[in-house]
């Protein structure tokens, strides 16, 4: 740690007013509104006393009171040897919630990053398939194959919420899909050359909408039996691009079933669930779950969870049984994004799930008196005794509780390694 220049350190017992003092381990180890100021009265040297602050000060900047105890770096004493002291029950805790929060920080800003470094070649990419489809599907193999290569392997991973998925929302949504798709591939053992396949078909399986009308791009109910028909053409549009590009048939069989259903009521070949690919039965939940929850008119969305319910309730008809429950397997119950109360009656947002052990989220409780930017998530998996008790609509939340929370008005998901998470004790 790099220290205030011309600061020699001090035992808190030779403290004096008048002191310019430094106090080490920033401003969550101590109840001072500043870790830098003169000492102005004895209270604050009793503070610093009980405490057992470790304290710097600055001699040519100070001007105390006369003592009787020699102050350290005076009178012969060498301040670099006086002895560290030992830290207080309390101050290791504000530094293990110190270090526990700019960890979980860092991890979410290089998921944030990754998606968003992704969503932008996925929009590259799809700008290119026009003019240069050889091109465009080099970068999709290139982008899709980074993707598995940080899949693949027996570690556990965490699918995270991200607080913001800035950018095309075109983009976006063929990132969520072809994340989710590819985890829920992981789920079923698909081999590397089955991941990349099912990647490449969910993250083009949307291009036909390149020659459709920007009014025509999303099903809306109040179109014409015409414009239903030309929206749909989108899918032959989409293979016909697929074939310029090269892609292998695995990969255009996803892009030319992703709106197929498992009772044969999709489009445009009104297949069943035994005639379509797996990588499309997987694409066409996972694109419909998505659409669920990030509307192309944002007042429309529900919430990750009411999605599950909603895909649940249909997945007789319109969806593959096994992959249904797959997917309700690895996104849970209450998926990243859902608003719960758990059953200690405090309010949360689930904002991690570990893929293999779902049941127990990863949570930003609201906790009274901590700010939301020194908040810490919490892992249900390690407090014995907590659960989600239920889900719980944002606008029905109390609006201090809205406010702390900000659940996002989209849920963008991305992924890593499963880490541990400290337990917050929550009474």
């Amino acid at each position: 740690m790099k220290h205030p220049a011309n600061t020699e350190p001090i035992d808190v017992d030779a403290l004096r007013i008048g002191m310019l003092i430094h106090l080490d381990g920033g401003w969550l180890s101590h109840p001072f509104p500043l870790s830098s100021f003169k000492i102005s009265g004895d209270a604050q040297i009793a503070t610093m006393q009980t405490l057992r602050l470790k304290v710097r000060w600055n001699p040519q900047q100070s001007d105390p009171e006369p003592g009787d105890e020699p102050l350290a770096g005076q009178d012969g004493i060498d301040a670099t040897t006086v002895p560290p002291l030992a830290e207080t029950p309390q101050a290791e805790a504000h530094r293990v919630h110190r270090e526990t929060l700019a960890d979980q920080r860092e991890a979410q800003a290089v998921c944030e990053r990754q998606f968003g470094e992704a969503a932008k070649a996925c929009k590259t990419l799809t700008d290119m398939v026009p003019t240069k489809p050889q091109g465009a599907r080099e970068q999709a193999e290139a982008l899709t194959r980074a993707l598995a290569e940080k899949m693949l392997g027996e570690r556990d991973l965490c699918i995270r919420l991200l607080n913001e998925a800035a950018g095309d929302k075109a983009a976006a949504h063929a990132m969520n899909v072809t994340v989710i798709s590819m985890l829920m591939g992981r789920s079923f053992g698909f081999s590397e050359t089955d991941m990349l396949d099912l990647g490449m078909g969910a993250m083009l399986h949307d291009i036909g909408k390149l020659d459709l009308p920007e009014r025509i791009r999303h099903r809306d109910e109040h179109f014409s039996a015409s414009e239903g028909r030309f929206y749909e053409e989108h899918v032959a549009h989409g293979v016909a691009h697929g074939r310029k590009m090269g892609l292998s048939s695995a990969a255009l069989l996803v892009v030319a079933q992703h709106h197929e259903h498992a009772d044969g009521s999709g489009f445009p070949l009104k297949l069943n669930s035994d005639r379509m690919v797996i990588g499309a039965r997987i694409v066409a939940l996972v694109n419909r779950y998505d659409n669920l929850c990030n509307p192309h008119i944002p007042s429309r969305a529900i919430t990750p969870h009411e999605a599950v319910a909603l895909l649940f309730a249909q997945g007789k008809d319109k969806f593959d049984t096994a992959i249904l429950g797959a997917f309700i397997k690895m996104m849970g119950v209450y998926p990243p994004g859902s608003a719960v109360q758990l059953t200690n009656d405090r309010f949360a947002l689930v904002v991690g799930v570990n893929s293999s052990r779902p049941l127990k989220p990863r949570v930003l409780v609201h906790e009274l008196g901590v700010p939301r930017e020194d908040a810490l998530i919490v892992d249900l998996e390690r407090v014995p005794g907590l659960g989600i008790r239920r889900s719980i609509k944002p606008m029905a939340l109390p609006p201090d509780t809205l406010g702390y929370l900000a659940p996002r008005p989209r849920a963008a998901y991305f992924f890593e390694a499963a880490r541990e998470a400290p337990a917050e004790a929550m009474a």
